[in-house]
């Protein structure tokens, strides 16, 4: 089959290699989309993730299919089932999963390898992560489960109120995700703060309140409390993993806020806290990873009820011969999220 691995930095190869065969408790599927994410494109460019891959490595976590085959053992899965297979699943027995606290998992089975014609899914996958996709529901809306169920995942954490005043920072598809769940099932007022108008445009149809080109602005901490009476967010949400705007977002919170600092930042990076405004404002700093099965299938299920249009965040369908140019599209923030099928022609 044909399949897409990372090497190092930037090194995207597309391979023929042997079509795989399910082991025990295993199944594999037919490729259906893979749609690309903004995760996909940091860890192309940085070469590899902490904790998710390491290469030469199978490359890609966001997928729907069909099932192909079935291990042994398996008895409540059908060949031609159409699934979405989430790209991990806890343990379920360690000191952290008895505690329900999923993503905290040491033992957790990532799986990567989505761009490709067919994808193996691991036992524990199986088990407690593969979920039967609504028969209304499009493959490219099933294939954004995982990066939704983060963010749900994110939100509940957020300690967030209904008629809150939310800042997210970064308008890739997370941030705009979580645009709309804050908007849609919180009724949150939110601020999006991005770097690219188009970008922003679709965080209006989302429902942003107001949108901001930080590029036009010297100092995002000053305008948001400018719009918040001058305390600054209830809730800020960092969606960009760049430290510098770790710090930014910290400063955009009014005493007593929370702060997400969702996204990931590159390996043994670090920020600069003020312990006086920390301790005296009394804010909440919060990291976020990841997702649970809970919000895997709240995921899924939101994007079945098609209330909130997240289609307008597929910029563009391609081949999976045209991989790296969606990859290269994303760098240069000219794609939002890229839908890729194997079995679409170039």
């Amino acid at each position: 089959m044909l399949a897409a691995l990372l090497y190092g930095k930037e090194d995207l190869r597309l391979e023929n290699i042997a079509s795989p065969i399910p082991g025990v408790g295993e199944v594999v599927i037919k490729v259906g989309i893979a749609t690309t994410c903004g995760t996909d494109l940091k860890v192309w460019r940085r070469g590899g993730h902490a904790r998710m891959l390491k290469p030469p490595t199978l490359f890609g976590h966001e997928v729907v299919g069909e099932i192909m085959s079935l291990g042994e053992g398996v008895t409540n899965w059908k060949i031609g089932d159409r699934v979405v297979a989430n790209n991990s699943a806890p343990c379920m027995n360690c000191f952290f999963c008895r505690r329900q606290e999923y993503s905290l998992c040491p033992n957790l089975t990532f799986n990567n390898g989505t761009f490709a014609e067919y994808l193996k899914i691991p036992a524990p996958i199986v088990q407690h992560n593969l979920l039967l996709v609504p028969a209304e529901l499009p493959n490219a809306l099933a294939a954004m489960t995982e990066p939704l169920a983060c963010v749900l995942h994110g939100v509940a954490c957020s300690n967030v109120c209904p008629k809150d005043r939310v800042v997210v920072i970064g308008d890739g598809a997370i941030g705009l995700m979580f645009v709309a769940v804050l908007v849609h099932q919180l009724a949150a007022e939110v601020l999006l703060f991005g770097g690219h108008e188009g970008r922003l445009y679709l965080g209006e149809q989302l429902g942003a309140s107001r949108t901001f080109n930080y590029h036009h602005l010297t100092d995002v901490p000053a305008v948001v409390r400018e719009l918040t009476d001058g305390w600054g967010a209830d809730i800020v949400i960092e969606a960009t993993g760049v430290p510098a705007v770790w710090e930014t977002a910290i400063a955009c919170g009014r005493p007593g806020a929370t702060i997400n600092l969702f996204g990931g930042c590159p390996r043994e990076t670090t920020i600069t806290v003020s312990t006086e405004q920390l301790h005296y404002n009394q804010l909440t700093l919060k990291g976020v990873f990841h997702n649970t099965p809970t919000y895997v299938r709240d995921a899924l299920s939101l994007l079945a009820t098609r209330t909130i249009p997240f289609e307008l965040l597929i910029s563009d369908r391609r081949p999976l011969s045209e991989l790296e140019q969606a990859l290269q599209d994303m760098k240069h923030r000219k794609a939002i999220k890229v839908a890729i099928e194997p079995g679409l022609k170039s």
